[in-house]
């Protein structure tokens, strides 16, 4: 329990926020399960306790700097992996609706185990492709936050994203040091999905050289009804 008594300590720092002890009993339960299912199933390169506590849990948990302040009773983590940043967050949000989209199948097979041994209720698991998800409608312009970490490029993210966002909630890119110049390049994307940047957020975590940022683009008009298009075409063809 030490290194998440010292996940709290850093959070603090971090935001102003701290961690109740169910709260560091659940990430040290999730993390442990994480460990183990690695060892079978290729959930993350991030495998020491340290890498884990700061690159997976208070990297998740900094969203909330970006978050405070505005409404999270329905949030969206696409390309989610091993539940990142997501899990932490419905940790810090009891109240959240939390879904989690992610299409390798034996991803989501861990994400509902550790839902299941965490008791965690309004948690939804997807095993699906983004497109898809933003074209159904039980998911379609549904959520007040849209959330995503080391997806895909922006302009690309904006397509996944922006369709899940109804009109006056956020997206929130977690983003390296590239954000800066994916930003400049997602204008064009943006305006055609009905996004419109509203902030970045520097982020700096304990240890780590690299610049990470918060990118946050507010939802102003309803995505055409075209966006997202079919698989793997934003990729293929950003917009923009």
């Amino acid at each position: 329990m030490e290194d998440f008594h010292l996940l709290a300590t850093e959070f603090q720092k971090l935001s102003g926020q701290t961690l109740t002890e169910s709260q560091m009993q659940a990430a040290e339960k999730y993390a442990d399960l994480l460990q183990e299912w690695n060892q079978k199933v290729n959930l993350t390169r991030i495998t020491t306790p340290e890498e884990i506590r700061i690159k997976h849990f208070l990297d998740s948990l900094s969203c909330q700097i970006a978050m405070q302040g505005s409404p999270v009773d329905r949030v969206i983590d696409v390309g989610t992996g091993g539940g990142f940043p997501g899990l932490p967050l419905r940790l810090l949000y009891p109240e959240m609706r939390l879904t989690l989209v992610e299409s390798i199948a034996k991803k989501t097979t861990f994400l509902s185990l550790v839902v299941q041994e965490l008791g965690l209720d309004h948690v939804q698991v997807v095993t699906s492709r983004a497109e898809d998800v933003g074209q159904d409608p039980a998911h379609r312009e549904q959520y007040t936050w849209a959330v995503a970490r080391a997806v895909a490029l922006l302009p690309v993210l904006a397509e996944y994203l922006l369709p899940l966002v109804r009109v006056g909630g956020f997206v929130l890119a977690q983003k390296g040091a590239t954000a800066p110049e994916e930003l400049q390049t997602a204008g064009p994307a943006l305006e055609i999905l009905g996004g419109r940047f509203r902030e970045m957020i520097p982020v700096s975590l304990p240890d780590l050289e690299e610049k990470r940022y918060l990118v946050v683009i507010e939802k102003v008009a309803p995505t055409p009804p075209k966006y997202p298009r079919r698989a793997g075409m934003p990729a293929k063809r950003p917009l923009g």
